[in-house]
């Protein structure tokens, strides 16, 4: 299975729930903190196709998925 990438900043609520659930499954992961690596959202809008108004931003392989909502339905659908 490809990689999750986990965009997040500090602080996150949201954030962490993806990464806990990441490894809760078991899933390849890597998170990536914006502000440490000087992402900013428009950065982000830039490499997903549309504007970005919260983290986290999550991708399997190169496939954008959403926020955390979506990587849970999304994760739904694998099992």
């Amino acid at each position: 299975m490809k990689r999750f990438t986990i965009f997040g900043r500090p602080g996150c609520g949201y954030c962490t729930r993806a990464k806990q659930l990441c490894e809760i499954k078991n899933f390849d992961y890597k998170y990536i903190d914006i502000w440490e690596e000087n992402i900013s959202k428009e950065d982000l809008a830039k490499t997903i196709g549309k504007p970005v108004h919260t983290v986290p931003q999550v991708f399997h392989g190169e496939t954008h998925i959403g926020g955390f909502d979506d990587l849970e339905a999304y994760i739904a659908t694998l099992n």
